[in-house]
């Protein structure tokens, strides 16, 4: 097997996570739908479809990154998307709501493996500011997805049923797994395997936390998914309940998509130049700011208008572009020797801190939207303090003493 050039090791890169992003974005338009199926009394249980993945994302990265470092990443991608097959077969045949959660949970376990194992390929290949931007540009092209899977999932919908979504979704993974199979070499090299010993992820835990660096942008990449998630699982019923914009909803999403999509791309081409802290650095004091202002506009609690609206996750969006892959990658630089107990960890931590985040915080997001305002500029603050421990002056001169 010829080892895959840069432009399609990116491209299978972006194709792998790109089933995560198709299982969570497709689903969205028909989140009423599907509840009205499972008979939810609560309208505000159904983002519970969303947040529930992510749980399940947490969770394998957890079981699985470790065990990549042992026995290589191909394996683990291949035992992800089995588990992955099965969820997605439960999902499309309950008829309860519960066990339409377990199966999304289990989704996401799956899931966890293509998604981790990307980050960690990534990093068996490429390090510092240079794997940053490697990321960027999967970011970029991981973001087209997102664009277009609201609308996918409308149209699978309203022609077909709301099952065929999960379907779809199935199909296009396996065809993606098919190209991993005949065109990814492993990455994880011979002398850098760790063997395997029950104790492997003990010890791995052990060295990541003795990293300050990676504990600190873990918990950084927390509080970020954890506001943009909150995004994600309400953004349904922010636009068709509280805008009446059911129609319009996927276009909206995928128009707030394409600011991410740009921000990775600009990322990808100046992250070598300027550095990933400066970088992460700007773009949480604009994060934290523009939060702010739009507190203060509207703190009567009466929403803004719909173009107001767009305007400010457009903004938010556009900065979280820099963030995202910035972040990770700050993490994963001293990790070189764990990457895979880097990446679960990595993973499962941030995850575990956005799910509970993205569920308060939805909570209150009823019939307005200043509690996603407030929200997005408290996860802001508490990131630039957590990100100034580690890189202001003082923070610099202590550690090296």
């Amino acid at each position: 097997m010829k080892k895959t050039s840069q432009f399609e090791f990116v491209l299978l890169m972006a194709a792998l996570m790109s089933i995560v992003a198709l299982s969570i974005d497709a689903v969205l338009p028909a989140l009423p739908l599907i509840g009205d199926y499972l008979s939810v009394n609560n309208p505000l249980d159904n983002p519970k479809l969303i947040t529930t993945i992510f749980l399940g994302l947490g969770i394998g990265q957890l079981i699985f990154g470790p065990l990549s470092d042992s026995f290589g990443r191909k394996p683990i991608v291949y035992t992800g998307f089995i588990l992955f097959i099965i969820a997605s077969i439960i999902c499309v045949t309950t008829k309860s709501f519960e066990m339409m959660l377990l199966g999304r949970v289990l989704q996401g376990i799956g899931l966890a493996c293509p998604r981790t194992m990307c980050i960690a390929m990534i990093r068996d290949r490429y390090e510092g500011d240079y794997m940053a931007k490697i990321v960027s540009i999967v970011v970029m092209v991981f973001i087209l997805v997102p664009v277009v899977a609201p609308t996918l999932g409308q149209y699978l919908m309203n022609n077909y049923s709301w099952q065929f979504i999960f379907n779809f979704t199935l199909i296009y993974g396996i065809i993606v797994i098919i190209w991993f199979w005949l065109r990814q070499r492993e990455t994880l090299k011979e002398k850098h395997r760790i063997p395997y010993r029950l104790n492997i992820f003990t010890n791995g835990t052990v060295q990541f936390f003795r990293i300050r660096p990676a504990v600190i942008y873990t918990l950084l990449s927390g509080f970020i998914t954890g506001s943009f998630m909150v995004y994600l699982s309400t953004s349904q019923q922010i636009f068709e309940k509280q805008y009446n914009l059911a129609e319009e909803f996927p276009l909206i999403f995928a128009s707030l998509a394409i600011a991410v999509g740009l921000a990775t791309f600009l990322n990808s081409q100046l992250v070598v130049k300027y550095g990933m802290k400066r970088i992460v650095h700007l773009a949480m004091i604009s994060y934290s700011l523009i939060s702010l202002v739009f507190i203060c506009l509207f703190y009567s609690g009466n929403n803004p208008s719909i173009e107001i609206l767009v305007t400010f996750f457009a903004v938010q969006f556009f900065t979280i572009g820099f963030l995202f892959g910035n972040l990770r990658a700050l993490a994963m630089e001293p990790m070189g020797h764990i990457a895979g107990i880097g990446s679960a960890l990595n993973g499962f931590i941030s995850t575990i801190m956005a799910v509970p985040i993205a569920d308060y915080i939805g909570n209150y997001i009823v019939d307005s939207v200043m509690p996603l305002f407030i929200g997005f500029f408290i996860c802001g603050l508490i990131s630039l303090l957590l990100f100034y421990t580690i890189n202001s002056p003082l923070a610099r001169t202590l550690t090296s003493k």
